[in-house]
């Protein structure tokens, strides 16, 4: 994006470097002050496709899906979520980080850092300014990579596609996110009847209560930046799938969101969401739900009519709170596919 200085991201957090360059970092926002360089002049729709470029190679999280459209709303800049997807199709992944790979963000740094990772896509990558003063052009140019196994060439990926996937279908009009780099090959399509939950809550109470059964898919509804309000991360239930050993028989849809560490057929932030009316909120149980990653699928095996008919008969439930700042956020969150924003 280019807001932050070379070596950064990845830089340790107690390290001698990442406080070199915290005080570095001090000093340059001085000098882009006095010199008139505003943020507008840095996160141009150019750079913010460098951002998920460089996502997408690294197999990074879907929390990007909401935190890049957000931040480029305040600049004024539109971002699509099919955009994510876009790229992704475009460019393979060359790293191999965990949760869904071997390697610690510590190898990246000591590989070369995030400038090492813009050198292998140094043909890929737009020209843009940013805060250290060199383009990132001239930073990509000047980076070493010093392991070519934890940043390896796009000839020799891990992936010839990035970490994030976008589906659409019956119950995801607007989107959907996965991070497909923390599935097996064996799962990239999968289907079964859906388990259905109205909180992150009953569905942890299922699991630990051992009624979710493999080849099924947990659907977590009313969890969305409305229906939370403030769309959790379903980081328990995730968790409890794994450690039950269910992570690669059990899939996992909401429109809540998930975390970095998210591993297995986990698909957040459907769009529309079940709040509002999304079709998410008129699955039943045992419907069967399809999920094809490699053609961007995503849907519940029902007929246009029936979903019109459990429509008509659908009222959305109380929010979940009903005084103070979260019934006004919620009465003025835009939806996920948007970064989840407040309205203008």
């Amino acid at each position: 994006l280019g807001m932050s200085l070379p070596g950064c991201a990845a830089s340790l957090a107690i390290s001698a470097e990442k406080e070199r360059i915290a005080y570095k970092s001090g000093e340059r926002v001085v000098e882009l002050v006095r010199k008139g360089v505003t943020t507008k002049k840095i996160m141009t729709r150019e750079a913010f496709d460098n951002a998920i470029l460089i996502d997408m190679t690294l197999g990074g999280s879907t929390n990007t899906c909401l935190h890049i459209p957000a931040i480029a709303h305040e600049v004024g800049i539109d971002i699509e979520l099919d955009r994510f997807d876009e790229i992704s199709r475009k460019v393979p992944q060359i790293t191999n980080l965990r949760p869904g790979g071997e390697h610690f963000m510590e190898d990246l740094f000591y590989a070369g850092g995030i400038p090492a990772a813009m050198k292998r896509l140094e043909d890929n990558i737009n020209d843009c300014a940013t805060v250290s003063g060199f383009s990132t052009k001239e930073i990509a140019k000047q980076a070493i990579v010093y392991d070519d196994d934890i940043i390896r060439t796009k000839e020799n990926a891990y992936s010839k596609e990035g970490g994030i996937a976008v589906l659409h279908g019956n119950i995801a009009l607007d989107g959907a996110v996965i991070k497909q780099s923390a599935l097996s090959d064996d799962m990239m399509f999968f289907k079964g009847p859906a388990k259905v939950f109205g909180s992150e809550e009953d569905a942890m109470k299922a699991i630990m209560d051992k009624k979710i059964s493999k080849g099924s898919v947990m659907i977590i509804r009313y969890e969305g930046p409305r229906g939370g309000p403030g769309m959790r991360e379903m980081l328990s239930p995730t968790a409890a799938l794994v450690g039950m050993g269910l992570d690669n028989s059990v899939a996992l849809i909401t429109d809540g969101r998930f975390s970095g560490g998210t591993r297995g057929p986990c698909i957040g932030h459907v769009s529309p969401e079940a709040m509002v009316g999304g079709a998410l909120a008129l699955v039943e149980d045992g419907d069967e739900i399809v999920i094809d990653i490699p053609n961007r699928k995503l849907y519940a095996d029902v007929s246009d009519s029936e979903l019109d008919s459990r429509r008509e008969k659908w009222t959305p439930p109380p929010l979940a709170v009903t005084s103070g700042c979260l019934v006004r956020y919620a009465n003025n969150v835009t939806s996920a596919d948007k970064g989840a924003v407040l309205k203008d």
